[in-house]
């Protein structure tokens, strides 16, 4: 249970990671570009989505009984991964 606990929290980093690329590859696009800001997130965050699920999807093959602390710390890796990252920005500038 303890390896599916910090699986679950490297997951929910990971899926985190295309979310900050897209807020970097923002910042250089042009105003006038074609592949526009909101298209570069959403594209972010169908890869965010991909590595979640998927992730999930092979917990589920692997070890069925595990899923639930998988899933519950894929979630709070995501979201302290985000918080953090939330924390960094304002305090960088």
């Amino acid at each position: 249970m303890a390896l599916a606990i910090i699986l679950g929290a490297l997951a929910g980093i990971l899926g985190f990671l295309p979310l900050v690329g897209a807020t970097i590859a923002v910042k250089r696009v042009t105003s006038t570009s074609n592949f526009s800001h909101v298209t570069i997130l959403i594209v972010a965050l169908v890869g965010s989505m991909v590595v979640l699920a998927g992730s999930v999807f092979a917990c589920v093959a692997i070890d069925r009984q595990d899923i639930l602390a998988f899933v519950g710390a894929e979630a709070a890796g995501l979201v302290v991964s985000a918080v953090a990252f939330g924390i960094s920005r304002t305090f960088r500038r």
